[in-house]
């Protein structure tokens, strides 16, 4: 007998049915699900995220806002991305990196990468990010743990966002020091999403659906979710992202979760949204998330404005980033190497940790030692 896997789920939700319940959401569905007191539902998170449910943003900022402070307290986890190569083979029609652009690659060095550390060390962060693009020939499993063991004495926290693996990769990285995987879902529209990525691994819809369940049979300590906000409709893309949320809980109880809230930014090929989200719309869909799983993790990085991350750490974010770079050796070097994307808040970290203590917040670049 093979084992459930979220695909199992999934198929069990159609697109447009989906946005039907969102967008036929009652004022009543928006009350009891604010005022429930148990453990929230898929379609309790539905009619947090309607349209129906703006006309209660300020019920909602409350109650993320009390949930968020009772369960993590006042404090913002520090973190920074580091990337370490921008090959790619997939052509993605929204991102830098898309095989396409005929822009410089660059694949880190291990003189590089030290570099790249020591002038992250000097920021003060403990936790970091590895990026890459997806190319399992220049930047494979064996590129990532020689990357992983060179960085490793330097960090309490190693996260990584690469390509998607088989379980047994995973299982080889552990060990290494690997403790979180971010792989997100990009859109969960599942037509439209060949028409997005158009050629390379990438284009394998459900291999990438199933590489939580990959994560979670291979004992990673922590997974995050997410979409590209923007690429379709977000409310819907969010309910399928609480959706898998919801099933790897209870599927992989022992691992910790993180949602994510990329949304588009420009980027190299000048790939315009075609679901544009507002911010009063992100602070709706961020205390939403809060409200249906009070021990998620929720991140936000330097792709929003200064003024806007200012406001919403306090509503229900845990972690953040700040004085990110998105190309390969940005941080010792100012090459001109292909970024990912163009980040909108360019403070420096210090900077940044220094509005979030005025708020009377703890910033915490290191919150636990690594075991060597």
């Amino acid at each position: 007998m093979s084992k459930t896997s979220f695909i199992d789920i999934f198929s069990q939700y159609a697109w447009e049915e989906v946005c039907n319940g969102i967008y036929n959401s009652t004022d009543e569905n928006v009350k009891r699900a604010l005022n429930k007191t148990g453990r929230l539902t898929p379609e309790d998170f539905m009619a947090l995220i309607s349209p129906t449910a703006k006309n209660h943003l300020q019920e909602m900022i409350n109650k993320s806002y009390s949930i968020t402070r009772r369960r993590f307290g006042n404090t913002i986890q520090m973190y920074i991305p580091m990337y370490l190569s921008n090959e790619c083979n997939n052509v993605c029609t929204y991102c830098g990196f898309s095989f396409g652009n005929k822009l410089p690659r660059i694949t880190l060095t291990d003189e590089e990468i030290l570099n790249e550390v020591a002038v992250i060390k000097e920021m003060g962060y403990d936790h970091i990010l590895l990026v890459t693009g997806e190319d399992n020939m220049k930047v494979g499993v064996d590129y990532i743990v020689h990357a992983i063991e060179i960085i490793r004495p330097h960090f309490a926290h190693i996260s990584l966002e690469v390509q998607p693996m088989e379980k047994e990769e995973y299982e080889k990285l552990i060990p290494f020091g690997l403790n979180t995987v971010l792989v997100y879902q990009e859109t969960y529209h599942e037509k439209n999403y060949k028409t997005y990525h158009p050629k390379g691994r990438k284009s394998n819809f459900n291999f990438r659906l199933e590489t939580s369940d990959r994560l979670g049979e291979a004992g990673i300590h922590k997974i995050g979710l997410g979409v590209l906000l923007g690429l379709e409709d977000w409310r819907a893309d969010s309910f399928f992202t609480a959706l898998h949320l919801h099933y790897l809980n209870k599927t992989y109880w022992q691992t910790k979760y993180s949602v994510s809230f990329p949304r588009l930014r420009p980027a190299e090929g000048d790939f315009e949204p075609k679901y544009p989200m507002s911010e009063k719309e992100l602070v709706q869909l961020i205390c939403a998330f809060r409200i249906f799983d009070e021990n998620v993790e929720l991140s936000l990085s330097t792709r929003e404005s200064p003024a806007f991350r200012d406001k919403i750490f306090e509503l229900g974010i845990t972690s953040m980033s700040a004085g990110s770079k998105t190309e390969p050796g940005g941080y010792a070097s100012n090459n001109q190497a292909l970024e990912q994307f163009h980040i909108n808040d360019e403070r420096t970290a210090a900077e940044v940790a220094d509005v979030i203590r005025a708020r009377g917040f703890e910033v915490v670049w290191k919150d636990w030692d690594a075991v060597m």
